[in-house]
């Protein structure tokens, strides 16, 4: 099986999962629909097929960490929900089509972002429940770290209060860490943690760390340089609201070679963690990745 191939069958194996999630009885169904418009709007599931590439290379199984792969996208989805409203970023398009706010409202908006974020843990739980196991737990605490206030949620803080000031490169890289990498990294490091890989954690954090900020970067040059029919979204927003970014930092050019230098490094993690090369390939995608 080539590398498209796999990506289309892991994509289908996590969407599958999620539709199953997604059939909630007892709810209103505005907030349902609102919802599964994001969840459901065209995304790469990254993170989730990130956590099972590991799972599988480390000889974990599928099954026990599609749990925790699925409730990772639902808490990516939730996140960009809220990235999109006014306070935020107040963008009108997210994947080239219209964001959740401006089809169903602000107020509906937020409480889908909201009811994703929950859900999130409500489908941990119900494994946990089920499955109440020490690798189990530990992933479900690392998942939750990297969402919260030391992880996402302290990095968006960090961007919204460095619009129009001139930060210094560690906070610029604290940020992109937090906001962006430490969901990536705990990605990767549940993969790992299913599949009881004591051994691996180190190159899997590595690998992810480096993934991260290598994704970062390449989001950045893709604002400055993307195009919008490609990208789904309005380009240029950073540079308008005069946000910090690795652009805005070091330019396009040297922007472009730390995304390079930082995905080979993660490249060489790869080769260490998967022996079959998928990894290896998904690293060199997510650099060269035109949306």
């Amino acid at each position: 099986m080539d590398f498209k191939d796999e990506m289309l069958t892991k994509q289908k194996v996590v969407n599958d999962y999620l539709m199953k999630c997604m059939e909630i009885k007892c709810s209103p169904q505005i907030i349902l629909d609102s919802m599964k418009y994001s969840l459901f709007a065209g995304g790469k599931r990254i993170r989730p097929i990130l956590a099972i590439s590991i799972c599988e290379a480390l000889n974990g199984e599928v099954k026990d960490v599609l749990p925790f792969a699925a409730s990772l996208e639902m808490i990516h989805t939730y996140s960009l929900i809220h990235d999109d409203l006014p306070a935020m970023d107040n963008d009108k398009y997210r994947r080239g089509k219209l964001t959740n706010h401006m089809v169903y409202g602000e107020s509906i908006a937020i409480l889908a972002g909201d009811g994703l974020l929950n859900y999130a843990f409500e489908n941990i739980f119900d494994f946990l429940t089920i499955n109440p196991c020490k690798k189990n737990i530990s992933a479900a605490g690392v998942i939750a770290k990297a969402a919260g206030v030391s992880g996402m949620i302290g990095g968006q803080v960090i961007d919204i209060q460095s619009k129009d000031k001139k930060i210094d490169e560690k906070t610029l890289h604290d940020m992109h860490r937090l906001k962006t990498g430490e969901m990536i990294k705990a990605s990767c490091l549940t993969g790992a943690i299913i599949a009881e890989a004591n051994n691996s954690m180190d190159i899997v954090e590595e690998y992810g760390s480096n993934l991260g900020i290598a994704f970062q970067i390449v989001d950045d040059i893709l604002d400055y340089t993307g195009d919008e029919k490609d990208l789904g979204k309005t380009i240029g927003k950073d540079k308008k609201s005069d946000k910090p970014t690795f652009i805005s930092m070091y330019g396009v050019e040297k922007s472009r070679e730390l995304a390079a230098l930082y995905t080979e490094k993660a490249a060489k993690n790869a080769k260490i963690i998967d022996k079959k090369g998928f990894l290896l390939e998904l690293t060199d995608y997510l650099l060269k990745r035109k949306n």
